[in-house]
């Protein structure tokens, strides 16, 4: 509901409160997860924060955000902020390789699977980054309507979600994950070639709303396997941890999206404020948009695989729909902690 809360504040108290709008949804889910959320141990638990590898993966996504937002002025500032960001994130990973404790143990990515699935993260939510940040503003500046509307029309893929992720879930279950991670990329870029038709004077029924069904539908057909593929291809102890550099890859994927696009469409800052100079960029960040799912349904087909049936790791078995970690050991109902 991202679009239609952020639409409703720009319109309403302002755009500034979306970055109080955590705190009141961390407090509701604090407790939840106390209450409900099964506790799990992992012998190799950290026994201290990485304060290193936190500030340098930081720092690394900070500098490199910045220097592609700022790129078009060709100064000095972005020419030491992009090498300062490669600098931190090569040292970011020679900590974590070296270190007792460290953020993000790069051991983890020794199962093929799980590097396979986290690729595909980048590239279907990198697409999906930069399509939910441009698509509103192209029914706001092009179209026309209110930052309200535009979140609104945003809706169906909620909705879809909401009611058919489960299912999606129980079907890459009995089938496995490969046939849905490799399909469901491509309904996503079908949906967003479709979001080429949305111009001036564009129709919701006609226009905008068959191209978030079908983006709608492939979301719901991928985000469920993607995730407890994450999770299955790891110890259960350590599906935190997965859950972890899953959820980051995804965010991090999202914010160069949106910090890259408008460099590579040429979308400058005038752009915002004309709806033919935005409406010129949209179609081809649509378009990237939808290479890189493509490009992410291939990486599925060529590396996903099914687990094999007769593992004995119970997360091999059963696992959860879209963001659970495995409850099941053994036969079905017996749920365990850890």
């Amino acid at each position: 509901v991202g679009p239609f809360l952020g639409g409703w504040l720009v319109d309403g108290a302002g755009w500034r409160w979306v970055f109080l709008l955590n705190v009141p949804l961390a407090l509701l889910c604090a407790p939840v997860a106390l209450r409900h959320v099964p506790e799990s141990s992992d012998e190799r638990a950290h026994t201290r924060f990485d304060v290193l590898g936190a500030a340098l993966c930081a720092a690394a996504l900070a500098l490199l955000t910045y220097a592609l937002i700022e790129a078009r002025t060709a100064s000095w500032a972005v020419a030491l902020s992009a090498v300062a960001g490669a600098v931190a994130a090569v040292a970011f990973v020679l900590v974590e390789r070296r270190g007792k404790d460290p953020m993000m143990p790069l051991d983890v990515f020794s199962s093929r699977q799980f590097t396979a699935v986290n690729l595909v993260t980048l590239c279907v939510y990198a697409a999906f980054g930069g399509f939910f940040f441009l698509a509103a503003l192209q029914l706001q500046v092009v179209v026309g309507w209110s930052a309200l509307a535009a979140g609104t029309a945003l809706l169906p893929t909620t909705v879809l979600m909401l009611l058919l992720s489960a299912r999606s879930g129980e079907l890459a279950e009995r089938l496995g994950p490969r046939l849905q991670l490799t399909v469901g990329p491509l309904l996503c870029a079908a949906g967003m070639v479709l979001m080429l038709r949305v111009g001036p004077g564009a129709s919701y029924l006609a226009d905008v709303l068959p191209a978030l069904l079908v983006l709608g539908l492939g979301m719901v057909t991928l985000v469920a396997p993607l995730t407890a593929s994450v999770l299955a291809a790891v110890d259960t102890a350590r599906a935190g941890l997965a859950s972890g550099i899953n959820n980051a890859a995804a965010r991090a994927a999202g914010l160069v999206a949106v910090a890259a696009l408008p460099l590579l469409t040429g979308m400058g800052e005038e752009a915002y404020r004309s709806a033919p100079a935005f409406d010129d960029a949209f179609g081809p960040a649509m378009l990237i948009c939808a290479g890189v799912l493509v490009a992410g349904s291939a990486i599925a087909f060529t590396t996903v695989r099914r687990p094999a049936p007769d593992c004995p790791r119970p997360e091999c078995r059963t696992h959860g729909s879209v963001l659970t970690p495995p409850l099941e050991q053994g036969a079905r109902g017996t749920a365990h902690g850890g």
